[in-house]
């Protein structure tokens, strides 16, 4: 049973978390790469279809995140990702998540931790959610131009590529900072 911003205490601190999904695989993007004048350099490209999928939230004010790569998006791989944004919200703090709206978000079988309360972005509206941006990033610097050999190695890079963000705080903090986000809260 989730806790509503109405029924806690005055002067609980309140954290606003963005949380998304990206599909991370075989069938992975290219991006440009820096080349002599007048080469043509190689960029591997692979036809397989094995993925993972890698669930990530973020805390742009804190700069930190929580993130699980898991086989499927789905209600359960959810229900995992929300306990892990749980044990990374400050002690003594409530997270207001903002999400998109997929089918594995919205359903009813879902157990809100308590210092987690859901807030739904508009349908259709992925410019609202930072965390695409982060994908972006990640995508640009740690995860395209890649070949897969196999799904561990897939897991093993996504779970990199999230660690090598969350050592850079400033990143978070300037990739996923939203002004309409954070009006009237202390910086």
């Amino acid at each position: 049973m989730s806790v509503h911003l109405a029924e806690l205490p005055e002067g609980t601190p309140i954290e606003i978390w963005f949380q998304d999904e990206a599909r991370i695989g075989q069938k992975n993007g290219v991006v440009r790469l820096w080349a002599r004048r007048g080469s043509r350099p190689r960029q591997p490209a692979d036809q397989r279809y094995e993925n993972a999928y890698l669930f990530g939230a973020i805390c742009p004010a804190r700069g930190t995140g929580a993130a699980l790569a898991l086989p499927q998006a789905d209600t359960e791989a959810m229900q995992l990702h929300l306990n892990e944004i749980s044990r990374h919200v400050a002690k003594g703090a409530h997270a207001v998540l903002l999400m998109d709206r997929a089918g594995w978000h919205t359903t009813a079988n879902l157990d809100m931790p308590n210092n987690i309360t859901p807030i739904f972005l508009p349908s259709r509206s992925p410019e609202l959610n930072p965390v695409e941006n982060i994908w972006q990033y990640m995508r640009a610097n740690w995860l395209s131009n890649r070949v897969f050999e196999t799904y561990d190695a897939i897991v093993d890079t996504a779970c990199e590529a999230w660690q090598k963000l969350v050592a850079q705080p400033h990143t978070i903090t300037s990739i996923g900072m939203r002004d309409w986000a954070h009006v009237g809260q202390s910086q």
